[in-house]
């Protein structure tokens, strides 16, 4: 007969047996980690957003988004994914790391982030040829532009770029660049701008592409260069188009990725970059 010191031992052990059966094991040994959500946030300017595809979730808002952008139909093609449109048109980079910035968490996985165009006056600069019927007064808004894009840029990037990488430490970054504009010598009909001014503004995005590639290089963030791809379709070049030209009835749709741009030139490039 057992005694009752032995019985009461091992009635224990089967509580402590069934225990063990009914409570699951936090992790087996051999399988994989449940996979956590990625977070992907989008920061830049208006070749970030809609401008250009004439499509918009609300034409009142200032930051201009819609559903054609690059980074929106990134995030479509991932739909378990979490993501946060944080760019607006208009932004410097000062400006993204003041109000964009602050929407990365510590658990974003991924970031698309495009400035600089804004901060050398790119724009006014372009309304200025378009405007003008001097050669020498556009090449001079040119000129100021690439010695600010010189001159004043990388400063600016470089506390945007330090800001994502102590608000998103984990995070894949990639740097969007700007496309050129025009094909030299190709045919844009009786209107529009000279060769000479076609060519000063395609210098002026090889210039912002030269200093933000090697600030992106710098801050250890990716690269991505559009203008191979767009070059084949930039104004004149007598095929598809993947910038609009000069609208008169709506300025600011000029000069911007169309649909196409998004989709074929730019999407492509950021889903290699980020995955």
């Amino acid at each position: 007969m057992r005694s009752p010191r032995k019985m009461l031992v091992a009635a224990a052990a089967l509580t402590a047996v069934a225990a063990g059966l009914l409570t699951a094991p936090a992790a087996v040994a051999g399988e994989p980690a449940p996979a956590v959500a990625e977070k992907y946030v989008a920061l830049g300017d208006s070749y970030a957003t809609a401008p250009g595809t004439r499509e918009y979730d609300n034409p009142d808002d200032e930051c201009r988004r819609g559903p054609l952008t690059y980074s929106r139909l990134y995030a479509a093609e991932n739909p378990s994914m979490n993501f946060v449109e944080a760019s607006c048109s208009g932004a410097t980079a000062t400006e993204l790391l003041a109000t964009q910035v602050p929407q990365l968490t510590a658990d974003t996985t991924k970031v698309s982030v495009q400035a600089g165009g804004n901060d050398v006056g790119f724009v006014e600069v372009l309304k200025n040829c378009i405007l003008t019927l001097d050669d020498a007064d556009c090449l001079a808004g040119v000129e100021a532009a690439k010695a600010a894009a010189t001159n004043a840029l990388p400063a600016a990037l470089d506390q945007t770029y330090a800001g994502i990488k102590s608000a998103a430490p984990n995070a894949k970054v990639v740097v969007v660049g700007y496309p050129r504009l025009y094909t030299i010598g190709g045919d844009c009909g009786i209107l529009g701008l000279s060769d000479t001014e076609r060519a000063a503004l395609n210098s002026a995005a090889d210039t912002l592409a030269t200093v933000i590639s090697g600030r992106a290089e710098a801050a250890g963030f990716s690269y991505i260069d559009p203008r191979a791809a767009f070059d084949p379709h930039t104004l004149c070049s007598g095929g598809t188009e993947w910038v609009t030209s000069l609208e008169w009835d709506k300025l600011n749709e000029s000069y911007h990725p169309n649909p196409a741009g998004h989709r074929e030139g730019y999407l492509p490039a950021v889903r290699a970059a980020l995955g």
